[in-house]
């Protein structure tokens, strides 16, 4: 169940409670695809770095090490060691990323497996099944994400394939809910919004999924191609459309000014993989904007990333030491990079549910993307 209790403008603050505890919107979720956050991070950092939500990805387990696996494992939440909300991307993105290897029709779509090459298999009843061997706490329909260079006649006929997969599976993960052996019987379901970048065809969608039993409605296809102004454009015309008394997740997205942005269009969720890729490769986010520790001015650097930042990272390490870590290659280096950039994230959503608490997001807004776009 969704409670709204704030709102500013479009920009709204809520909780979504689940079997797994009440998640504060609005937030972002950590992205550990294969169960983990690449970069040595485990399930007792997430829980010191401010992490409400885990997300891993539904195609990526099913190759390795297998839903069935883990459902033997007692499910996700025991498998990792982690009691908090877990989201499950549905394996739709893999029909867009895998673009070479897959095969779309209407049961479904035929992969090659990125490991072995093994033929698979994936419809809307298959994602639902692997999903509730997951047990997760929300699981996201099976959707294909449309390119936004494609063909406006091609985006019509793949939202409207969508929207059939998304009533197989919304009556699949019913039946997954009621039947004996499911280890998580009150799992969620998202639908998704796709449609490139044609507002008619979103706004449409999104009539039609508004009208649908679901827990949560994601903005699916964008930040795959298009400019940042077409993605905030295709937000305001297709945000208001969905049920503001349900969370909306912006999949795969983004930057920091990318979240603030959508936050003031009517987002509650966000997913990327920029703060744990980013921090792998000595690339840090601060208030003052981001900096690249393997820069030469940083050798002799005593501070922490960031003056007054409570992460793992800044508690005890300067910034000469983690950039000497990652020159010499190791984990260290990429491990506190990782914990720095995830606490980065978690804590600025803290502070514009903060602010949106307080009234005065607009403000928090404009003076946090001053101080990121700022030069160090």
């Amino acid at each position: 169940m969704y409670k709204l209790i704030k709102q500013e403008g479009r920009a709204k603050r809520g909780e979504l409670h689940t079997v797994h505890g009440v998640i504060q919107t609005p937030v972002f979720m950590n992205v550990g695809t294969a169960a983990a956050i690449k970069g040595a991070v485990a399930s007792d950092d997430l829980e010191g770095i401010k992490t409400q939500v885990e997300l891993s990805n539904t195609y990526h387990l099913h190759v390795r090490p297998g839903d069935e696996v883990i459902k033997k494992m007692g499910g996700l939440h025991k498998f990792m060691s982690w009691d908090k909300p877990i989201l499950t991307d549905s394996g739709g993105f893999q029909v867009f990323s895998l673009a070479s290897l897959r095969k779309i029709k209407e049961e479904g779509v035929y992969f090659q497996s990125h490991i072995d090459g093994r033929k698979i298999f994936m419809g809307p009843e298959e994602s639902m099944r692997i999903q509730s061997n997951l047990a997760s706490t929300i699981a996201m329909a099976f959707d294909e994400c449309p390119s936004s260079k494609a063909e406006r006649k091609y985006v019509q006929a793949s939202v409207e394939r969508t929207t059939r997969w998304l009533e197989r599976c919304l009556r699949e993960l019913s039946r997954l809910n009621a039947a004996e052996g499911t280890i998580n019987k009150k799992q969620m379901l998202f639908g998704i919004n796709q449609g490139a970048i044609f507002p008619d065809i979103r706004i449409e969608h999104a009539k039609i999924l508004s009208q649908m039993e679901l827990d949560g409605f994601a903005v699916g296809g964008l930040a795959v191609g298009e400019s940042h102004d077409e993605m905030y454009y295709i937000l305001e015309e297709t945000v208001p459309y969905l049920p503001a008394d349900k969370p909306t997740y912006l999949m795969g997205v983004g930057t920091p000014a990318n979240i603030l942005e959508s936050v003031e269009r009517g987002v509650d969720f966000f997913d990327c993989v920029y703060p744990s890729r980013n921090g792998r490769h000595g690339h840090l986010y601060t208030n003052q904007g981001k900096i690249n520790l393997f820069n030469a001015k940083y050798e002799l650097d005593e501070r922490p990333i960031e003056e007054g930042c409570g992460c793992p990272a800044c508690r005890r390490y300067s910034r000469g030491y983690i950039r000497h870590l990652l020159k010499a290659k190791e984990m260290l280096g990429m491990r506190l990079c990782v914990l720095h950039n995830l606490y980065f994230y978690n804590t600025m959503m803290e502070e514009i549910r903060n602010a949106l608490d307080e009234g005065n997001f607009a403000a928090y807004k404009k003076r946090k993307l001053e101080g990121m776009s700022a030069s160090l």
